[in-house]
């Protein structure tokens, strides 16, 4: 199904649902570039949908949901869509957050607090952003190709990406998947894709106060974001559970699915 909140400020932002009303609720949060659709294997696995309801956003200026023309540097305009999509959700929600969708997550607890969350997954994630910032390290691939993704000429953003793409699996994943992935890149205005790098803040007073169950899964052979960023937030939430993805690339839950699944429905029960 799909529908939409209200966010921050007015933003509409698209939603992805699966699952049935009543059941416990898992939210996810994309990265970078990406939208709610990277989640299609999750959405699609009965064995998570007939147990908890699936709730996929996109953020703002991504997918489907609106493209303001400010916000994307401000704390508290993720924090405040992160909340309205959480209370679309239900109470006690689980939130997987990947790569950038990290840093939102990051935003949502330092304004609004944990109230919202019975559990935390980051995958691949960041939880801040700026130079010489530990939970925010890119890897080679980023820094090889930054420069040129945030181009708005086509004849030097559309290589950039596609390799950029291409690079984020260590596996192989379908060509439909990988050509989803690399359309919801060049779907983002490369002015959207630019602002959300124009930040810097920090995160470990938000990390050492994250008092609910928290996993943090990444893969060995990310080349997107640093394995030390994982390695940061496992130092800093108070009781956090690493599961790294051996030889796995920045989308274990892309190239990886059964696995990934598995590890996310047995933590979404132990919460």
């Amino acid at each position: 199904m799909r529908t939409e909140v209200v966010g921050h400020g007015g933003v509409r932002l698209g939603l992805r649902v699966e699952g049935a009303e009543n059941s416990r609720p898992i939210v996810f949060v994309h990265g970078w570039a990406q939208s709610g659709a990277c989640w299609a294997a999750q959405l699609a696995d009965p064995a998570l949908t007939e147990r908890f309801r699936l709730v996929a956003m996109d953020l703002r200026g991504h997918g489907a949901s609106d493209v303001p023309a400010a916000g994307y540097d401000d704390p508290v305009a993720w924090a405040g869509d992160l909340a309205a999509v959480l209370d679309f959700a239900g109470p006690g929600a689980i939130v997987v957050a990947w790569s950038y969708g990290g840093l939102v997550l990051a935003d949502h607890i330092r304004v609004h607090g944990t109230a919202r969350l019975r559990g935390v997954v980051l995958v691949g994630a960041i939880t801040e952003i700026g130079r010489d910032r530990p939970g925010g390290r890119v890897g080679p691939l980023m820094r090889e190709h930054m420069r040129a993704m945030l181009s708005d000429d086509p004849d030097i953003a559309v290589p950039a990406l596609t390799e950029f793409s291409r690079g984020m699996v260590a596996r192989p994943v379908p060509g439909t998947q990988a050509q989803a992935l690399l359309g919801a890149s060049l779907s983002v205005p490369p002015a959207v894709r630019s602002a959300l790098f124009r930040r810097d803040v920090g995160s470990e007073d938000v990390l050492v106060r994250l008092d609910k169950p928290t996993l943090v899964a990444h893969g060995t052979a990310d080349r997107v974001i640093e394995p030390s960023t994982a390695e940061h937030s496992l130092g800093k939430i108070p009781g956090a559970v690493g599961r790294w993805f051996l030889d796995g690339g920045h989308a274990p839950f892309a190239e990886s699915a059964d696995e990934f699944d598995a590890v996310l429905r047995q933590f979404a029960e132990e919460c």
